[in-house]
């Protein structure tokens, strides 16, 4: 696999969920501190996101916004004071009383300000072993439409399944509506969920894990440094962090995609180099400071990172563990287990309450 999709796989637990709602009038929603990643995409109308410590972001229709560290946040028609926040429902209760999608109704005439319709949902995460690319992702990641305006023709097509409606622009810069992998995803989503269709027990998830794939993979594309990100003595990439940088230089992107796709292959610095194309010392000096630690150092987490996801997510013995990983008996990966997590893999596998007693 590469490096983003072995990142997610990593850390993802279980299923994720999503509910359609749809609210007018005054209204604002809690959602609390979650141990995992949380999201919105906006189908119709305006809100704002106002999240714990820092600044409130206005989406607009089209707009995704991923929390990928589970910051607690509120969600709101418009900008609230202290007061109002203090006020804010609890995500759950509100989303009863709104209406999700199996309840939901057509704003009437009654109603206090335009209607409002978003996908919300969140992601199950272990972040006992996050991939250092998830934890480089800043608290709020806002990813805009960037339409000029609002439109019939702009949200048909964030709800056709086809992504093509109503003749709706493209191409009006970063972001959802930029992107046409993420937006496709919207697109799709929201279909899903709007008409439980046959099979959507299975395209949802799927869907789901689709589009957190593509808002990490708009945050990297949008942050990669221009030209040389090494160039400039002690250069870590700037402040969105060196991961976007790693992704796109083309030595450090090939050799941690050689890695991720055979970790077990008896890797060497030489044989690295020679699939990147370039020298040892090159190789050594470029990876090293975009991602962190040098190349062995890194495979050698990510053989144990990818074993303690293989026992907690199947149930194959310790040796076929072992090879899967690169190492060559069970009792050579059970002692670089312990090194690294404080713990045998028998008593990891058992869950946290063994693995504390070991």
């Amino acid at each position: 696999m590469d490096v983003v999709s072995d990142a997610i796989s990593a850390v993802r637990i279980g299923r994720p969920s999503s509910q359609r709602v749809r609210v007018s009038g005054s209204w604002c929603a809690r959602l609390a501190p979650y141990d995992g990643a949380g999201f919105h995409v906006v189908l119709e109308g305006r809100c704002w996101l106002l999240p714990d410590g820092g600044e409130p972001v206005e989406l607009g229709p089209g707009d995704a916004v991923l929390l990928p560290h589970g910051t607690g946040h509120v969600i709101a028609d418009g900008p609230a004071d202290a007061a109002r926040l203090a006020r804010a429902v609890p995500f759950e209760q509100w989303r009863a009383g709104a209406g999700s999608r199996a309840g939901r109704r057509e704003p009437s005439a009654a109603d206090d300000g335009a209607a409002v319709e978003m996908l919300c949902g969140k992601y199950r995460l272990d972040r006992s072993h996050v991939h250092p690319l998830l934890a480089e992702l800043p608290p709020l990641l806002h990813l805009p439409n960037r339409t000029d305006s609002v439109d019939p023709t702009h949200l048909t097509a964030l709800t056709d399944p086809t992504g093509l409606g109503g003749g709706a622009r493209a191409g009006a810069g970063a972001g959802a509506g930029a992107d046409p992998g993420l937006r496709s995803a919207i697109a799709l989503l929201g279909h899903e969920v709007d008409e439980r269709l046959p099979g959507s027990g299975v395209a949802l998830p799927s869907l789901l894990d689709l589009l957190l794939v593509y808002m990490i993979r708009s945050w990297t594309a949008e942050h990669a440094a221009p030209g040389d990100p090494i160039a400039a003595p002690g250069s870590r990439a700037g402040a969105a962090g060196t991961w976007p940088a790693a992704l796109g230089d083309p030595v450090t992107a090939a050799a941690l995609r050689a890695l991720h796709t055979d970790p077990a292959a008896p890797w060497t610095v030489e044989r690295l180099a020679a699939e990147a194309g370039v020298s040892r010392p090159t190789l050594a000096r470029r990876f090293t400071a975009l991602v962190g630690r040098p190349p062995m150092a890194y495979l050698a987490w990510w053989r144990l990172t990818r074993a303690a996801a293989l026992l907690r997510d199947t149930p194959d013995p310790l040796a076929a563990v072992a090879r899967r990983v690169g190492y060559s008996t069970p009792y050579a990966l059970s002692h670089a287990f312990r090194r690294e997590f404080g713990t045998t893999p028998g008593q990891y596998r058992k869950g946290p309450a063994a693995a504390t007693t070991g």
